[in-house]
């Protein structure tokens, strides 16, 4: 079940300044909240009453008062036991460790809520139509790029991956109409992967990015832009939640295309096969 905290976070990454604010008291301090009234929170802001409103409202709430009671609902689950908690006596470590898979728990529903079944559906049927995938992504990004190029290709659907966006921008020249170009990048800044996306755009092809959930260039530039929410303060933490969520997102759309058609799962299985007796012999 997606919680108001949950709802929150998956949303973080796209809103105002004032609005970051905002979402972060509640998010630090949501067991209090219950004894906040909205110019109470917006006192402690040192914001106006109408932006804790308007806050509520483009969350999806009649106001705060709907708000503080789906919090205080989401608290309460979590002290009466509905999410676990670490067991007794467990070790720093263990508590760290506990922490770090709730927070990527939270990612990836966070991930989930912004991503869909429809949208997932839509990216599928389009690479199942193309006749050519391209896949791109730079630096850190390629690490996804290259894995999702790998499964594709187990799949029987023809990929053309690379890291070079010089070599990449000749492969796009024989792109066709309705081959698809996936391109990685975490923040969407990289002004080489909008120029590859004009390009793709250029051949009538199609466009799908891969980004946080914020705004940002490159995610201007797709037909179906596929987001990741993965928000934490510890510069440690942040980047292995938005890699865990991005890759949860992957094997969900990997999942709906194995599933949606006979010839990738047979694909599939014989090379698993094949690759196993390469590794035998």
């Amino acid at each position: 079940m997606t919680t108001a905290l949950t709802k929150i976070r998956s949303e973080r990454d796209q809103m105002s300044a004032i609005e970051r604010r905002i979402a972060d008291f509640i998010i630090d301090n949501a067991q209090l909240l219950r004894d906040y009234s909205s110019q109470q929170l917006a006192n402690a802001l040192g914001i106006s009453q109408s932006s804790v409103v308007k806050f509520c409202q483009k969350l999806g709430f009649k106001g705060y008062p709907d708000l503080k009671l789906a919090i205080s609902e989401a608290v309460i689950r979590a002290d009466t036991g509905a999410a676990p908690s670490p067991p007794k006596g467990a070790s720093p470590t263990s508590v760290q460790g506990y922490d770090l898979w709730l927070r990527k728990s939270e990612a990836e529903e966070a991930t989930r809520l912004i991503n869909p079944v429809g949208t997932l559906a839509q990216v599928a049927s389009m690479i199942g139509q193309a006749h050519t995938v391209f896949i791109i992504g730079l630096g850190e990004d390629d690490l996804h790029a290259r894995t999702l190029a790998l499964r594709l290709a187990q799949l029987g659907i023809l990929t053309v991956h690379n890291f070079d966006t010089a070599h990449m921008t000749a492969s796009l020249s024989a792109a066709k109409p309705d081959d698809v170009l996936l391109a990685f990048s975490e923040h969407g800044l990289q002004p080489t992967l909008s120029q590859l996306a004009r390009h793709m755009r250029s051949q009538q092809g199609k466009v799908v990015t891969i980004t946080r959930h914020s705004a940002n260039a490159l995610r201007a530039h797709a037909d179906i832009p596929l987001l990741v929410a993965a928000h934490d303060d510890r510069p440690q933490i942040e980047p292995l939640l938005y890699h865990s969520a991005l890759q949860h997102l992957l094997d969900r759309l990997f999942i709906r295309l194995y599933e949606a058609d006979d010839s990738r799962r047979t694909r599939l299985q014989q090379t698993l096969e094949l690759t196993q007796r390469w590794l035998e012999s």
